[in-house]
């Protein structure tokens, strides 16, 4: 009897400790990173730059796919966790007609879904996945946090959301030269580290859970996307780019994923009606092709200076200090006007810019911006950064040797370029590059016809010398 007392006795204790020791095993806990701005500021600027991206992607506009992304969208927000979900936040749920693999959301709520994610995923579960990985960056503030620990100093311009349009070095439509190396889309704010990215895998997994779905779909997905990237030579899916791989993907989603409740599975079946509904569709465009197209506004609304094509008057000989943010100072003619866009700032002479012949061209001036750079080598950034400009200006060509030089007292190089000019014969286009304080690229470029160069070569000597980088090192 003692000994039936004593086994008895020792059950018991088992069952406590498999308790306890399940208690122990809990979600995995997820702290907000620092940020500067606040959410209602994350509101604004991803609304002025979903405005912007449904002017310039090709928006799917068949209901029954916008019904059924928003659905799920809305199943995700309800899952979401209620401290991390502020009222403020203006939640949509975008399909886009873009073959590449992608997802992308912006502060504050937007969400873009490419027509590629569909195609790419065998279940329901998979794009819930990867909505869910990009909701948690919504919910983290990611975006604006990305802003606050970068202090990138180009952001006090006010603009953290790139564009597709802009003018083009030569003309040749579709090419902004401020667009640089793959920015569009606002690379400042979509490039996130491996913590944050992890942090969103973690998270996702989570929401996933709560919201009836099997968080395993998520890395399932992500699987296919890294064996996309990898048969396609690491050039693969555009989601990688602005992704990073924190390492160990499936391992540590599985591991959160078996400590979580999944709740009441979600109906998943109109998934098959949805994805042949997509294949219905208009052919997707590729991103490469969608650079090519026109996206500049209607003429009314292209600001211009002067009459493109008309005589441009030689530089004044007063100048005037310009600021580009926390970025840099510098002198530039008097008779010049400054056109700040998403990432950079145009200064150019009368009739330099504007429209001719159905285009928005640059003929005359200069251009201070940044882009972002995947390496610290200088020479390496940049020539990554010309070739991604170079894909749709096929013309463009160097001229010489690059040189070795100083912007404000920091190590530099020099690109000389020639292409044709938009006013007939070919234009001198000088590149000038070196990096910010937290690797980003800075770049000057100044542009002239042939036949004006001469007339240009010191104004454009003197704004280079006058140039004070002004962001924290």
């Amino acid at each position: 009897m003692a000994t039936k007392s004593l086994s008895a006795g020792g059950a018991t204790l088992i069952v406590i400790s498999c308790l306890s020791a399940t208690a122990l095993i809990a979600q995995t806990a997820i702290k907000l990173p620092k940020n500067r701005y606040t959410p209602e500021q994350d509101v604004q600027i991803g609304r002025e730059a979903a405005a912007e991206i449904r002017q310039q992607y090709p928006i799917i506009r068949d209901e029954r796919i916008t019904r059924y992304l928003t659905r799920l969208g809305d199943r995700l927000v309800a899952a979401a966790p209620p401290e991390l979900n502020k009222p403020v936040y203006e939640y949509s749920f975008t399909p886009v007609n873009l073959k590449e693999i992608n997802a992308f959301a912006l502060p504050g709520g937007p969400m873009f879904v490419q027509r590629g994610m569909f195609t790419a995923a065998a279940t329901e579960g998979e794009v819930v996945g990867v909505m869910a990985h990009e909701l948690s960056h919504v919910l983290l503030r990611h975006g604006t946090a990305n802003a606050s620990k970068a202090q990138n100093p180009w952001l006090q311009l006010g603009q953290l959301a790139g564009q597709l349009g802009g003018a083009v070095v030569g003309g040749s439509a579709g090419a902004a030269i401020a667009q640089g190396a793959d920015f569009g889309l606002g690379t400042l704010l979509l490039r996130y580290s491996r913590d944050f990215e992890k942090q969103a895998d973690l998270l996702g997994a989570q929401i996933m859970a709560r919201a009836g779905y099997d968080p395993r779909a998520l890395a399932q997905m992500f699987e296919t996307i890294a064996r996309e990237s990898k048969s396609s030579g690491g050039g693969g899916p555009q989601w990688m780019s602005s992704h990073p791989d924190p390492g160990n993907r499936t391992l540590y989603i599985t591991r959160e994923a078996e400590v979580l409740t999944i709740a009441s599975a979600a109906d998943d079946r109109d998934f098959s009606t949805i994805k042949t509904a997509f294949a219905g569709l208009p052919a997707p465009l590729t991103m490469a092709e969608l650079a090519k197209r026109k996206t500049e506004p209607a003429d009314s609304t292209v600001q211009s200076v002067g009459t493109p094509g008309q005589p441009v008057p030689r530089p004044a000989a007063e100048y005037r200090s310009i600021n580009g943010g926390r970025v840099f100072q510098a002198d530039v003619p008097a008779n010049w006007t400054s056109l700040p866009t998403s990432n950079a700032i145009r200064i150019v002479p009368e009739n330099g810019y504007g429209q001719l012949n159905g285009q928005t061209v640059f003929s005359h001036g200069i251009e201070f911006g940044v882009a972002q750079a995947g390496t610290r080598d200088l020479r390496e950034a940049t020539m990554t950064w010309l070739k991604a400009v170079a894909q749709n200006n096929p013309q463009l060509e160097l001229a010489g040797e690059q040189q070795a030089l100083k912007i404000s007292q920091r190590s530099a190089i020099a690109t000389p370029l020639v292409n044709p000019s938009p006013l007939g014969g070919q234009e001198r286009i000088g590149l000038y590059t070196t990096f910010l304080a937290d690797g980003t690229l800075f770049y000057y470029l100044t542009i002239v016809p042939e036949k004006d160069a001469a007339n240009f070569q010191e104004t454009f000597r003197r704004i280079g010398e006058s140039i004070r980088l002004t962001d924290v090192r």
